[in-house]
């Protein structure tokens, strides 16, 4: 601490917006780091924050800018709007500043700093952190009195948009600090002349990390980073900056990656058993900045109305905009989050319809579907202050600074601890300002899942992050472009690869599945135009064809093959998959009857039911880009929003269960009013906790509590439903919507096998649903009993083995390792041709053994879409009795099981089919329970 009176400020006291001799200065020792120049600009530039942090930096700046001064990889989580980003540019600014006035020459013409950020619009928001201090601070240096003067510090953007005389433009005056993105990075360091401007970086940032760490394009990065360790000059540091995410020092090693092996092992990265070769690796040293709760939040869930269920829907949504209207009108800007973009459409829409106030001047709506241009208007008006409302599904979670939105309203459930506070995090952008936040619940099981949420995120639980790993398409595009860079020994290129944290436990035997890829080892692969990308061969003797005089004869070598090598890898890399629409045909006819977006096909099997145009179908089957479907009467399986919607995380279905079980035990101790004075200690109003009391009143009064799943209890439930000539088991496991599909296919393969039956499945987060011809039943609790852990991640790969899913990721992955190359020669392969392609290799991959993209489609779809560890540590927690199986034959669905029963009625079209399904639903439980209206129970609360 030191005390104000002894602060000497490069600015006059009269200039500042706050008495120096009023307040007590925190954080002396790190505005002491900067130069008197950067000191100044920051005082005239943030100057206002003193009396809201007890200094001049806000949390992560206090703790960031020190590590990054001295050079240390460094770990920034923070709320967003919290200072993460700048502080990171600051240090470097003023190093860069510091090194340009002590040299003679200035700058070199190189990069010292790269910007890597997920988005092109992200990379292209960087005025507030990089070009108002350079520009701040260069004023303030001509203005002095003295012979001091500034050299530019020059910063650019470099993505797939720059065109060619901005790139030539790059060579000869070189950017200091570089923005690109993960994809351009990687072009970048096989560019043969800027490669070279890369030798000299001495900083990286990687921004919204978060969003990167989870998916493909993080582990392509994390490889990138590595190469460019590699070819360096000197030691990087590396500076991550992200919003809410856990477990931290994942993701920091995520960041920094492993240094070489040496040493006794750290606890996690140890090699997997039977990875031979893969020796454990540390990471490189980092530090972690933890500022994630550094902002007062005031977050409340919201319901429209006491009783979903007995609520007409017209009347719960006149509430529900007659609420959304009111927090509108009492603030200056809202953000409205939904969970699909046609909801984020439709609360716009009715918004403008039911209000005057609305119109195009004052509200706008946000998200990927839009034009380029509408989606920069919107933002530009939005951080500009000029819009009341702004509607979006996930577009706006990052990016652009929007300093006057100050209230986020989520409508439904964003589905984890880490997107409730990613998005809420929009308002108040400023630390010292509290973040205000509401979610309004307009569903049953959606109100119970937020209920839990939001308590959590006041506790400071956060769910955790996967991070996909041993990726053999990454791995393959990487593997390519170090043999095209510069032929190479093959040591050196394994050692990169597992140098990068998500190959840290790549084994000899991963390693060799890659190799026999890319040489092309496996007979019949080049008759189908798949063609070696390198060549593996010991150094030869001097007189020999690979013979490479700087490398010692034996030495095992790699290099590049084929003339048109480099161009194959720069228009053909990345891990974003194309995407298109299928025509739906009806078998009997070939009627064309519409589109489906081929992301919803991964949630359809054959005999799955859904709803296109009003009328029922019934999938069957695809070819091509072109879906066969027979016209059905039956209620559909699959909702239309189905792949749309982000999935429930993991972390957060097992809080879901806990809370089910303490709300079990003081439903046994006193009752509901027990519950509903529990349930008044979370941040809920009173519509919502007499919901939910209510809610398991009637399911524990109808079905008893081992109804209700919990940490150690799944219970499934069986409905005779003789109307529809039907047997439905309803499975509440509460673990998410991917561990539900994971789980519901093994089940459904395994009952299929016993039925001799076709068996429909109905996945939702809370549970699932197997359904089968009446006449056919078995016994589920035997079936889920017997399930053996060891044998789980074998028996769901058989379970997906000749379907569309399997289909898909398979040219998806072929893409992606350049098995199928969506440009060559100037043509351009879209993805229907792409997927017609993939259809005639997949039988042949599947017969080759170990075949390294066959391989990686199914760890693909098994460990990041199916969730399969998760499903083998419950299937032994079952098997080792730790959870017990609990099975119920009843002949009518419980409360908890209605959103499933009903799954896809939520579709517009069949509204009013739910809410009369989920009335009747209702009214036969009310009858069993003896209650004969609402109105008795309502009275006594």
């Amino acid at each position: 601490m030191a005390e104000s009176e002894s602060l000497e400020l490069p600015i006059a006291d009269d200039a500042l917006p706050f008495d120096p001799a009023a307040v007590t200065i925190e954080d002396r020792d790190v505005f002491d780091l900067l130069e008197p120049a950067v000191q100044r600009w920051w005082l005239e530039e943030f100057g206002e924050f003193v009396p809201e942090n007890d200094g001049f930096f806000t949390p992560p700046q206090q703790g960031a800018i020190p590590k990054i001064h001295d050079g240390t990889n460094t770990l920034i989580c923070a709320p967003t709007g919290s200072g993460k980003t700048l502080s990171s540019f600051c240090a470097i600014i003023n190093e860069l500043y510091r090194r340009d006035r002590e040299s003679e020459d200035g700058l070199e013409n190189s990069v010292y700093c790269l910007y890597v950020s997920p988005l092109k619009s992200l990379a292209n928001d960087i005025h507030r952190n990089l070009e108002v201090p350079l520009e701040g601070i260069e004023s303030i240096v001509a203005d002095r009195d003295g012979d001091e003067e500034m050299g530019e510090i020059r910063h650019a953007i470099r993505h797939g948009d720059t065109d060619s005389s901005d790139r030539q433009k790059m060579l000869e005056e070189t950017p200091h600090v570089l923005n690109t993105t993960p994809e351009t990075l990687a072009i970048l360091l096989n560019s043969p002349k800027f490669r070279e401007k890369l030798r000299t970086v001495e900083y990286v940032i990687v921004d919204e990390i978060h969003s990167l760490a989870d998916g493909k394009r993080g582990t392509h990065l994390s490889v990138s980073l590595e190469r460019l360790e590699a070819m360096a000059e000197g030691e990087i540091t590396r500076i991550g900056c992200s919003a809410t995410i856990e477990p931290l020092s994942q993701v920091a090693e995520f960041l920094v990656g492993c240094e070489e092996p040496g040493g006794e092992p750290s606890e996690g990265l140890r090699a997997a058993d039977g990875a031979s070769g893969a020796e454990a690796r540390e990471p490189r040293p980092y530090e972690i900045v933890d500022a994630r709760f550094a902002r007062e939040f005031d977050i409340e869930l919201e319901c429209p109305t006491d009783d979903l269920i007995n609520t007409s829907r017209e009347v719960v949504q006149e509430r529900f905009y007659r609420m959304l209207h009111e927090h509108v009108q009492d603030h200056t800007n809202t953000l409205v989050f939904t969970n699909t973009r046609s909801g984020a459409e439709r609360v716009l829409h009715n918004l403008r319809e039911r209000f005057d106030v609305y119109d195009e001047d004052n509200s706008g709506c946000h998200h990927g579907s839009l034009s380029k241009d509408v989606r920069q208007d919107v933002e530009g008006r939005l951080k500009d202050g000029d819009l009341d409302v702004v509607t979006s599904s996930t577009s706006l979670e990052l990016g652009i600074d929007m300093p006057h939105v100050d209230l986020v309203v989520q409508v439904g459930s964003p589905k984890s601890v880490a997107a409730l506070l990613q998005r809420i995090g929009r308002a108040g952008h400023r630390v010292g300002q509290t973040v205000t936040g509401r979610v309004i619940a307009l569903d049953r099981d959606e109100l119970l899942e937020c209920a839990v949420m939001l308590k959590k995120a006041a506790e400071g639980f956060v769910d955790s992050v996967s991070i996909p790993e041993n990726a053999q398409d990454v791995a393959a595009q990487h593997v390519y472009g170090m043999a095209i860079a510069e032929i190479r020994p093959e040591s050196e290129v394994k050692a990169i690869l597992r140098r990068a944290y998500p190959y840290r436990n790549f084994s000899d035997e991963e390693y060799e599945q890659l190799m026999r890829y890319l040489t092309a080892e496996y007979a019949g692969l080049e008759d189908r135009n798949v063609y070696a990308k390198i060549w593996r061969d010991e150094n030869d003797p001097p007189d020999g064809q690979h013979h490479h005089e700087e490398y010692p004869v034996g030495e095992p070598l790699i290099g590049k093959r084929g003339r048109l090598a480099r161009v194959i890898y720069m228009t053909n890399i990345g891990t974003i998959p194309d995407s298109f629409t299928c025509d739906v045909h009806t078998r009997a006819s070939d009627e064309w009857v519409g589109q489906l977006d081929e992301n919803y096909l991964d949630t359809l099997e054959k005999g799955d039911v859904f709803v296109l145009g009003g009328d029922h179908f019934e999938y069957r089957y695809r070819r091509g880009s072109k879906v066969y479907v027979d016209r059905t009467s039956a209620r559909p399986t699959v909702p239309s929003w189905y792949s749309e919607r982000l999935p429930l995380s993991y972390d957060l279905g097992r809080e879901i269960l806990a809370f089910q079980a303490d709300l079990l035990d003081h439903y046994d101790a006193g009752g509901p009013p027990r519950v509903r004075a529990w349930l008044r200690e979370f941040p809920l109003d009173d519509d919502s906790v007499r919901a939910i009391a209510r809610l398991f009143d009637h399911q524990v009064r109808f079905a008893g509590a081992d109804s209700v799943s919990t940490p150690d209890r799944l219970a499934i439930e069986v409905e005779r439903d003789r109307d529809e000539y039907e047997r439905h088991y309803y499975v509440h496991s509460a673990y998410g919507r991917k561990f539900n599909d994971g789980l519901s296919r093994l089940l459904a393969y395994r009952c299929a096998q016993e039925a001799t039956a076709n068996v429909r499945v109905a996945v939702a987060d809370n549970g699932f649903v197997l359904s089968m011809p009446l006449n056919r039943k078995v016994d589920i609790e035997g079936i889920v009993d017997d399930l053996d852990p060891e044998q789980v991640r074998s028996d769901l790969r058989a379970a997906i083995a000749d379907t569309d899913l399997l289909q898909r990721y398979f040219r998806i992955n072929a893409t992606r390792s350049l098995m199928i190359l969506k440009r060559y020669k100037g043509y351009e392969k879209s993805a229907s041709e792409q997927q017609v392609s993939s259809e005639m290799l997949l039988g042949f991959a599947e017969d080759l053994a170990e075949f390294a993209v066959i391989e990686e489609t199914y760890r693909e779809i098994l460990e990041d879409k199916l969730n399969v560890d998760e499903i083998e540590a419950i299937v032994a927690a079952i098997d080792s009795g730790e959870i017990t199986v609990q099975r119920q034959l009843l002949d009518s669905p419980t409360p908890r099981a209605f959103g499933l029963a009903t799954l896809s009625a939520s579709d517009v079209v069949l509204a009013e089919d739910e809410s009369a399904a989920l009335q009747a639903f209702h009214e036969h439980v009310l009858e069993e329970i003896g209650e004969e209206s609402l109105a008795g129970l309502a009275s006594d609360e």
